[in-house]
């Protein structure tokens, strides 16, 4: 009788599919000077058009409390709302509390498609 509302109340784990590449969207999908939030499974990304047009993408958790970051294309920087940690277009730490630079990950252009991987 208890069987059932233990299993309900501490499921069994799930474990998290292995993505290590997804289709984030078409080129025409994104203006310059923006960023959007995708997903690696749970796993949030930051894929960022720069005004050259090219690709950047990061992971999105911050280095200090895992928020989630976001970006600034006023700063030309990512952004944490949380503490006001800021990282440059290449993931470094550059102000706030963040102690660590965002991990990096590369964006391949197939045709039109935008790709982004995580690197091993």
């Amino acid at each position: 009788m208890a069987y059932p509302i233990v299993r309900y109340l501490i499921p069994p784990p799930i474990p998290e599919a292995n993505i290590s590449s997804i289709r984030v969207g078409s080129v025409g999908d994104f203006s310059p000077e923006t960023g959007i939030i995708f997903q690696f499974g749970r796993i949030p990304g930051i894929l960022i058009r720069l005004e050259n047009g090219q690709f950047k993408a990061f992971s999105a958790t911050c280095t200090h409390l895992s928020c989630i970051v976001q970006y600034r294309g006023d700063l030309n920087q990512i952004w944490c709302a949380c503490h006001n940690g800021r990282f440059d277009l290449t993931g470094r730490n550059v102000a706030g509390p963040p102690p660590r630079p965002l991990e990096e990950y590369d964006v391949k252009l197939e045709g039109e498609e935008v790709w982004v991987t995580k690197r091993a």
